[in-house]
């Protein structure tokens, strides 16, 4: 008989035993979702650990020409990273945006939204693959092959595993726009360039910030294959490839096929050598700028600059085949430094030097400091007398240059005249330690011979003391400026930081005005009409020195809103027979003023003077001819030399006249009765105009091309 069991249910409210939540295969999907998440974690922590361990190498990319531009944006100077190529990094902001995406349409067009790897290029490129048999079409992205410039590897399955690896490192560090001016930045194109710039200031001359449409295809091209493309080595297939570009970018509907036809009629460029303009200077700033930093944009005025390098270049030319010259413009306002040529060439001896940089001694063109310290001290006034005459202080017995002693004169003669004599006595006055740590606050080191072991001494008056033609600057600036030195600014970041700030009070603003008034009345060179008289600019103020044993000739000058510094010498401090500071340096200081774009404006009132008594009336006295044009002395400009050019008209007071040139008469044309000379060259010239009774005038000019 069956027993039937009985089984007790347990009751609704009672709890669950332990461990019986799930049904089974609940508790499975569960657990394998937990397997995968940590899976998940740890594959990702993994990835994040190899990336951290091995992160692309960036540091290629990092490493780039700096690049020198003047105020304008002009290309000065450039330096060449390693084994001397030129990798210039790309501004994006600089360049031509229709070329930016006309690259991305041939060359990679999901590049914005892709993170680093497409893949339905690699689909295709498989695909196509797998067709054919063989590679026809590639899937690297720009992204990739900025990979592959910073790593450079064997073409191979290996190193495109690689490279996409890389890629999405990349993408995850840098945005598009910083991956496409790294690409651009790294790109070959040909030889020693690379990168768009490089290549764009090469081949095209410019900047690619506007590029026509067939040089825009032949930039795309050459990086495929930049020696077999070369145009300056190999147009036909430079010329073929940039054919295929067009093509593509046809295709790609970014042009059409009439601009495709024009791009293909224009010319293939050469290659030409980089500009090098203020080499020196512009190497400085290119060598100082910050790694991350792509440009320095200065302070130079490449227009200036250009006029002014080779004026230095004919001036050591003319001065001996061991000279040199050098050239510093200032704006006083905000000191930006407008030109700077650091000497007459790199092919001088020597021309390798800075010589803005290099410390030499001014001669005399510390005098005018000496004069206005001791007017803002109240030592002495312009018009106060001082005794010219042999005087020794303690062991040191200075002379005049032209060993003659004047007797009394007035301060104001004494600066205009550049006497030795009473610059010492008043440098004694106020004590050469006190002058030195004057002209130190200012910002200006004067570098004295044995510092160390002797006290500043009374021959700094003369120029027994060393400074660079950029703290003369600083100085002569600071009288331009009401007394007030400044330090100078080369870059447009340095004058905008600068911009309403203060500086060093060197001198009153009064004292440093009668210093201008007293160099103005300074004559000018022999040869030179002052600017004032013939273009209605001011005049200048402006000072020379002389060197011990002609080393050094310096002139220093203030007109208008600029100040000018120059020097002529031997980079190697050799001795040059009797070429003096007014001699040599300050015919090259007119010739630069000559340059400049002063506005026109008048001097400076000076002190009333009285004629002499001889002169109180203009009296017309029968004295024989008058000479009108050229006056003696002058500088004249013609366009032309020889029997072809329009000469110049000759002019005197006076009847019956014969011109000579250097003894040579002038034939006077009959109908119109003028006399017109066409000089056959540049140079001096003996102009002389006689009347009928023998009576003669005479004028030494000089005649300048145009």
């Amino acid at each position: 008989m069956a027993v039937a069991r009985r089984v007790r249910r347990a009751p609704a409210s009672d709890p669950a035993p332990q461990g019986h939540l799930l049904p089974q295969g609940e508790k499975g999907h569960v657990r394998r979702l937990t397997l995968a998440l940590i899976a998940l974690l740890a594959v990702e922590a993994a990835i994040f650990a190899l990336d951290a361990l091995l992160p692309p190498n960036l540091s290629r990319g990092e490493r780039s020409s700096p690049v020198a531009l003047d105020r304008r944006g002009v290309w000065l100077r450039a330096l060449p990273v390693e084994n001397g190529r030129w990798r210039i990094r790309t501004d994006l902001s600089r360049t031509d945006p229709s070329f930016l995406r006309r690259l991305v349409a041939v060359e990679d067009e999901r590049f914005w939204l892709h993170r680093g790897v497409d893949p339905l290029a690699v689909v295709r490129a498989g695909g196509d693959a797998i067709a054919s048999g063989a590679v026809t079409s590639g899937a690297s992205t720009l992204t990739m092959q900025t990979a592959r410039l910073l790593e450079p590897r064997p073409r191979n399955l290996g190193s495109k595993l690689i490279e996409m690896v890389r890629s999405l490192q990349i993408e995850a560090r840098l945005s598009k726009r910083e991956i496409l001016a790294l690409y651009l930045t790294l790109t070959p194109y040909g030889g020693n360039l690379e990168g768009v710039r490089a290549a764009s200031l090469s081949y095209f001359g410019q900047e690619p910030e506007t590029l026509t449409l067939g040089q825009q295809a032949l930039l795309i091209a050459l990086p495929q294959s930049p020696e077999a493309r070369r145009p300056d080595r190999r147009p036909e297939a430079a010329r073929a490839a940039r054919r295929q570009v067009l093509d593509k970018m046809v295709r790609a509907r970014v042009i059409t096929e009439a601009e495709a036809h024009e791009a293909e009629t224009e010319p293939l460029p050469g290659r030409a050598s980089f500009p090098a303009m203020a080499w020196h200077a512009a190497g400085e700033l290119a060598r100082a700028a910050p790694v991350d930093q792509a440009t320095v944009v200065s302070t130079i005025d490449a227009r200036l600059q250009s006029k002014l390098e080779p004026l230095a270049a004919q001036v050591a030319r003319a001065q001996g085949p061991e000279a040199t010259a050098a050239i510093l413009v200032v704006e006083i306002e905000g000191r930006a430094v407008r030109a700077a040529v650091g000497s007459g060439g790199l092919q001088r001896p020597g021309g390798w030097i800075d010589m803005t940089r290099a410390v030499r001694s001014p001669g005399s063109a510390l005098k005018p400091f000496i004069y206005g310290f001791a007017f803002d001290d109240g030592i002495a006034a312009p018009d106060t007398q001082i005794e010219d005459a042999a005087r020794r202080f303690g062991d040191y017995q200075p002379e005049n240059f032209d060993r003659v002693f004047r007797g009394k004169v007035t301060a104001r003669e004494a600066l205009a005249n550049s006497l030795n004599v009473p610059a010492v006595e008043l440098l004694d006055k106020l004590g050469p330690a006190a002058f030195e740590a004057r002209v130190d606050a200012a910002g200006v080191n004067l570098v004295r011979p044995r510092a160390e072991t002797r006290a500043a001494g009374l021959a700094m008056a003369l120029g027994g003391v060393g400074i660079t033609l950029r703290d003369l600057a600083v100085l002569y600036a600071a009288l331009g400026d009401g007394g007030v030195a400044k330090p100078l600014a080369w870059t447009q970041v340095e004058a905008a930081r600068r911009e309403g700030l203060g500086g060093e009070r060197l001198m009153r603003a009064e004292a440093a005005a009668q210093v201008l008034d007293i160099l103005r009345e300074t004559p000018p060179p022999a040869g030179s009409t002052p600017v004032a008289l013939t273009r209605g600019r001011p005049l200048m103020a402006f000072k020379t020195g002389t060197s011990y044993g002609f080393r050094d000739a310096v002139a220093a000058g203030i007109v208008g809103r600029y100040v000018i510094v120059v020097w002529t010498g031997r980079a190697d401090g050799g001795a040059r027979g009797g070429l003096t500071g007014r001699d040599a340096a300050l015919p090259l200081l007119f010739d630069v003023a000559d340059q400049l774009d002063a506005p026109a404006s008048a001097p400076r009132p000076v002190a009333p003077r009285a004629a002499p008594r001889a002169l109180e009336k203009l009296e017309q006295t029968d004295q024989g001819p008058r000479l009108i044009f050229p006056p003696n002395g002058s500088t004249v400009q013609v366009e032309a030399f020889g029997q072809a050019s329009r000469g110049l008209v000759l002019a005197a007071g006076g009847e019956d006249l014969a011109w000579y040139v250097e003894g040579a008469r002038l034939a006077t044309d009959p109908v119109s009765g003028r006399t017109v000379w066409r000089p056959q060259g540049p140079g001096f010239y003996r102009l002389t105009v006689v009347d009928a009774q023998g009576r003669k005038a005479s004028a030494r000019v000089r005649v300048k091309g145009g």
